[in-house]
């Protein structure tokens, strides 16, 4: 435990950085891998077994727009994935790395319980309304099931 004390002290920003490679790894390969072909990536379980939505169908495609620049067909894919999860990854790096730069402790309770219960609220809510006709340009390509 020691030696890994003393490494985040002489590398602070080597985890953070770590991190960072593999998820520009990741959002490369997707790139290059195109979801919207068969045989790449397999079904989501929710939608083959059930033929709804869940909140993160079509997050794949969607990082795969994004990897190509194309956000209006990542709006079309999962706006939750786009305006609510890439921001929340994106701050929680951000401040991962800054206190990781400054040497402060990482705190235990990162964010407020509201805002865990918020998140999760609107998961749940954003299930439900992608699922319904009126709501249907929540649902990839705004296709209702």
């Amino acid at each position: 435990m020691a030696l890994v004390s003393r490494w985040r002290q002489r590398y602070p920003l080597l985890e953070p950085a770590g991190l960072f490679v593999l998820a520009v790894s990741v959002v490369a390969y997707v790139g290059i891998k195109d979801p919207n072909e068969a045989g790449h990536y397999p079904t989501c379980p929710f939608l083959a077994l059930t033929g709804y939505y869940c909140p993160g169908c079509g997050s794949l495609r969607t990082i795969h727009a994004v990897a190509h620049l194309d956000l209006s067909t990542a709006m079309q894919l999962n706006l939750m994935t786009l305006f609510v999860m890439f921001p929340i990854a994106i701050f929680h790096y951000v401040r991962w790395t800054t206190e990781r730069y400054l040497g402060r402790p990482i705190r235990k309770n990162m964010v407020r319980p509201f805002w865990i219960w918020a998140l999760l609220v609107g998961l749940l809510a954003f299930w439900l309304l992608r699922n319904l006709e009126p709501f249907a340009f929540l649902a990839p390509y705004g296709i209702a099931p």
